[in-house]
């Protein structure tokens, strides 16, 4: 294809923009994946992704519901004479269209970053000025998802900087979950829901529960960390299926103890976020294995009513979470933030739900619930009585409630 053709493309996809839309039917449920960021950072190439790719058919993961396998920064090379990009030649010499059809090969689906600025925040180059080559490009190559980030990007709009992305997407014709990465810093709830189909809500995680990274100009931030930086109760009115609120993909497996796994894996299910993993699927271990595919916690985060979490209040030092699930069912997480363990108390009766967001409640004095406990697997009384425990230190304890037919 000669140069006056390319320019004749790129001409006519942007005189279409004002038709353009983000794709539908996308994300229905909170996305479920792995990315290579939080393990491998910029240390990545093909062979990592394809092994990857590999370990998430055959640890069970994807038949627990993980789909997409996403490489972060630093796959970029250098881009033609016409601006189209080209993944670095030393890292992935295959090229990404042989990529995507081996990842496509196994059932799963290939997704990859770029930046809205000149430069992408490992340094590699951005999609600025390049947004219809570049989408083009993904498209050809068989792309998935997209996470576009924000680094870079002096003088640039991110409502503005995001719709061009998106309609670049839509013209170059290819299905594509977006994933906006500005961390919160523009409000992207405000905005994002026409955009995107998730948005970063908070700044970079790393892998703490309760501790914050300082990087001398901008901070990394644990688990409780994230969990406080925003207002939960605002945030859980915009999200829902094909546009949710992201506090950032899993630190599961890379380093925490398994409480903390647990507690974060279930404080993510209750916020129905997208539950994309960032740990060496070659190498995880039963223990992590065991959270990152618990039925019932995803089952939870899957929810198809799409309602986030809420925040009921706190008994004993230790959170109380509820999240509105179909059928008028209700998951409860109680969440120890201490590193000490908590004796808890809690009487249904004097705790009834009523979330006017979800308009679904339970009176516990009037109705009775089934106690299914998450993380044990099994059935655990009801409501009929005060919950009497102790959950250990930055653990949780977290069940599914059902109404008694009785």
């Amino acid at each position: 294809m000669n140069l006056k053709k390319h320019l004749f493309l790129i001409l006519f996809f942007l005189s279409l923009s004002s038709f353009a839309q983000k794709f539908e039917n996308l994300a229905l449920t909170p996305p479920m994946g792995w990315n290579s960021w939080n393990h491998f950072a910029c240390d990545i190439n093909e062979t990592i992704v394809r092994e990857m790719a590999d370990a998430m058919v055959s640890s069970g993961m994807n038949d627990a519901g993980y789909e997409y396998i996403n490489i972060d920064d630093c796959w970029q090379g250098l881009r033609d004479s016409l601006g189209f990009i080209h993944p670095d030649k030393t890292r992935f010499p295959s090229g990404m269209k042989a990529l995507a059809d081996y990842i496509h090969s196994k059932g799963l689906k290939l997704g990859i970053y770029s930046d809205a600025g000149w430069k992408t925040c490992g340094g590699c180059s951005g999609s600025r000025g390049y947004e219809y080559q570049d989408a083009l490009q993904y498209a050809k190559w068989g792309i998935d998802y997209l996470k576009y980030d924000w680094c870079n990007t002096t003088g640039l709009n991110a409502e503005g900087a995001y719709l061009t992305i998106r309609d670049a997407i839509y013209q170059a014709g290819r299905p594509m979950v977006l994933s906006i990465c500005e961390w919160g810093d523009n409000q992207p709830w405000e905005w994002a829901k026409d955009i995107g189909h998730l948005w970063r809500t908070t700044g970079d995680i790393y892998n703490c529960f309760d501790c914050v990274y300082d990087h001398g100009t901008w901070n990394s931030w644990g688990v409780l960390q994230i969990l406080d930086m925003r207002d939960n109760s605002m945030l859980r009115k915009v999200a829902g299926p094909g546009h949710w609120n992201d506090p950032d993909m899993m630190e599961v497996g890379n380093g925490m103890s398994v409480n903390e796994d647990r507690a974060h894996f279930s404080m993510w299910c209750m916020l129905a976020a997208p539950l994309i993993a960032g740990n060496d699927l070659r190498k995880i271990n039963l223990p992590t294995l065991e959270i990152l595919t618990n039925p019932h916690a995803i089952a939870i985060n899957q929810d198809a009513l799409g309602i986030q979490g809420y925040k009921h209040g706190v008994v004993s030092n230790v959170d109380v979470w509820v999240k509105p699930l179909i059928n008028n069912e209700f998951a409860v997480c109680f969440l120890n933030r201490s590193v000490e363990p908590a004796s808890i108390v809690f009487d249904w009766k004097n705790n009834p739900f009523n979330d006017e967001y979800s308009q679904q409640s339970a009176n516990f004095d009037m109705e009775v619930y089934a106690l299914f406990n998450i993380w044990e697997s099994k059935s655990d009384g009801n409501t009929q009585k005060s919950l009497k425990t102790v959950i250990p230190g930055h653990d949780v304890l977290m069940y599914r409630l059902k109404k008694s037919k009785n």
